[in-house]
């Protein structure tokens, strides 16, 4: 989403109560973070892979240290919303779709702010549920491979596995994901490479807005 687009969902009755910053760059808002005690995180993922890539990378390192600013990730679409929503271990307050409508963004994003510091009980439950669909250390191993690059030939050679093996194990996760393309597991494998695998102990996506 455009920071123009922003800035015109913020000036709606509903939203433009809060004070909304907007960031280019990840360094300007480490800068801005010294000065300004804010109470969202809000990251618009990009649509290119190697700036998503980075931008999880942020997420993943601001979750380590920021914990009392609320995280919320606009996705480029649906499904990699849930993606996000699935992959993600780390808890989040909220996973939205930049390809609703101007209105339903608008009603999530109100609901979301609305919930303060508290984690979105739906994204818990959907966590807890998804718990028998998660991927086994070999599936995470091969989707970590094939986000730096890796053929299934190497990944094979890399698990001491035959390629038939591994391509099983490729096509299980691609079912458990929802997915049926390899774009669909790069995008798979960037997320579940760059967000944290733990709750941090210390708890907070590519043009970063801050409120």
């Amino acid at each position: 989403m455009s920071a123009v687009g922003l800035q015109h969902l913020f000036a709606m009755p509903t939203l433009n109560h809060y004070q909304l910053h907007l960031f280019s760059g990840f360094e300007g808002f480490k800068k801005a973070l010294h000065q300004t005690n804010f109470f969202s995180l809000i990251y618009s993922l990009s649509d290119a892979r190697e700036e998503r890539r980075n931008c999880l990378a942020h997420v993943r390192d601001l979750a380590f240290t920021h914990s009392h600013i609320q995280r919320i990730i606009l996705a480029s679409d649906e499904m990699e919303a849930r993606l996000i929503s699935h992959l993600s271990p780390s808890r989040l307050h909220g996973v939205v779709s930049k390809s609703l409508t101007l209105e339903h963004l608008q009603k999530e994003l109100v609901v979301l702010l609305g919930e303060t510091l508290r984690i979105n009980d739906n994204m818990l439950n959907h966590w807890y549920r998804s718990q028998n669909r998660m991927l086994s250390p070999t599936e995470r191993a091969i989707l970590r491979y094939m986000s730096c690059g890796y053929s299934i030939p190497e990944i094979a050679a890399q698990l001491e596995r035959n390629i038939k093996t591994i391509r099983a194990h490729k096509f299980n996760a691609m079912a458990k994901l929802g997915v049926s393309s390899d774009v669909g597991l790069l995008d798979a494998a960037d997320i579940l490479t760059h967000l944290p695998a733990r709750e941090p102990l210390n708890p907070a996506l590519s043009k970063p807005t801050f409120l």
